[in-house]
């Protein structure tokens, strides 16, 4: 017997653009067409100028019993992958084989029936997945308190909240014990503290042998959950490695160079109305654009976006991450309480946002930012976590009379004094 849980091979996906959906035909006449057009499939045929490939012969196997990570940026093909890995598409081109049951969270409350009870989603579910009713009897109860929905549990799931939608479809997915566990970025709707039980219980699925295919922008979390990463780019895999090597290539490679990133139009389709990223660019302690920053002064990061209408409670913020994925912080450009309560609503227009770093704070190496606009708990509009690249030269830092590197990510000059106690 194989020992591969999934077998992908030459996959691809096309989707049609631009184009009204086509209005109801009877049998009757898509067999006359059919029959008249012997080259013509009934429901159409799409050329290159209306339609595009989210996927592109992608092929990779996964062993029974691996972890592991998909990543790529913005519309690379990867929840379209795991949408085919699901069963909810079909490929246009190409198989995929999995072997056994897949338990996949794709979307919040993907395959909840929202006339339905809590509780009669979660039997619904798991009917899904082939369990019998004493099957999931046994799970029901750590099901629920997973969630913490027990409160609501005998509630209409239509009248929950995305949180208590995402907690009970996680708690679902997770505990049925499905033999192939898929999981999209949906994890980052839920908060910090729900985020960390979640990546806790799918670090135990991966450790009880089961399949885990985890899609991630988090970078530390792939690197703690997965042995292996495939990285994919414009619906195609560009490189497949250990976890390691594969982050550290993602983070170091696709950069724009010159210090400065801008958007185009179809990356802006990323982002959720009304906000529009435009552009993003490191500054040096003189002000100009550049890629490289010396370790000693400090440098700036501006991002440029545009507010179609007025957003209240809107926050933008940076991650600094290293090449292997290493949160090194994060900083919102509200997090003054003066600002907060300055720019509690921002009406139409736009806006540069713009943050200071010190000097003598960061080690030498190349770093990563990433960028986030978003509304604390309610809405994420924009999230780009490789928006761009820089480097730091370590000229002049502290400790430079020694030749060996440096550890850690940061390398600040602290006040040290010395005291003879004779």
């Amino acid at each position: 017997m194989s020992n591969l849980a999934v077998e992908v091979h030459h996959i691809g996906k096309r989707y049609r653009i631009g184009a009204a959906p086509a209005s109801y035909r009877t049998f009757r006449e898509t067999l006359i067409d059919t029959l008249s057009n012997p080259g013509k499939r009934g429901f159409g045929r799409m050329t290159d100028g209306n339609s595009f490939w989210a996927l592109k012969d992608v092929s990779f196997e996964v062993k029974q019993g691996q972890a592991i990570g998909i990543v790529g940026r913005n519309g690379a093909g990867k929840s379209t992958l795991l949408k085919i890995l699901s069963r909810v598409t079909e490929p246009t081109v190409g198989s995929a084989l999995i072997r056994g049951r897949v338990g996949s969270l794709l979307e919040v409350g993907t395959g909840f029936h929202p006339e339905l009870t809590g509780r009669e989603n979660i039997y619904l579910n798991g009917a899904i997945l082939g369990m019998k009713h004493s099957e999931i009897d046994k799970k029901l109860d750590e099901i629920i308190a997973f969630s913490e929905v027990e409160e609501f549990i005998d509630t209409p799931v239509k009248r929950y909240s995305s949180g208590m939608y995402l907690r009970l479809a996680f708690a679902v997915s997770a505990h049925l014990e499905p033999e192939v566990l898929v999981v999209d970025e949906v994890l980052a709707v839920g908060d910090a503290e729900f985020q960390r039980k979640c990546l806790g219980k799918m670090s135990d699925v991966a450790n009880d042998g089961r399949t885990v295919l985890f899609v991630s922008h988090n970078m530390s979390a792939i690197a703690r959950l997965t042995t292996e990463t495939i990285v994919l780019e414009k619906g195609q895999v560009i490189y497949q490695a250990p976890t390691v090597e594969a982050v550290d290539y993602y983070l170091s490679h696709g950069f724009t160079q010159g210090g400065e990133r801008n958007w185009n139009e179809e990356e802006r389709l990323e982002a959720k109305a009304p906000f529009v990223p435009l552009a993003m660019r490191v500054l040096n302690d003189q002000g100009s654009v550049s890629d490289t920053v010396r370790a000693t002064e400090s440098f700036a990061v501006e991002f440029d976006y545009r507010l179609d209408e007025a957003i209240t409670g809107l926050r933008v913020g940076f991650y600094l991450i290293s090449t292997r994925g290493e949160f090194i912080f994060t900083s919102f450009d509200v997090d003054d309480p003066q600002k907060y309560n300055d720019y509690s609503t921002r009406q139409a227009g736009t806006y540069r946002s713009r943050c200071l770093i010190p000097g003598d704070l960061l080690n030498e190496g190349k770093y990563v930012i990433g960028v986030n606009a978003s509304t604390f708990r309610i809405q994420r509009y924009f999230h780009d976590e490789q928006a761009i690249a820089f480097h730091v030269d370590g000229t002049g830092s502290a400790g430079t009379q020694w030749p060996e590197a440096r550890s850690g990510l940061i390398r600040p000059r602290l006040q040290w004094d010395i005291e003879g106690m004779d």
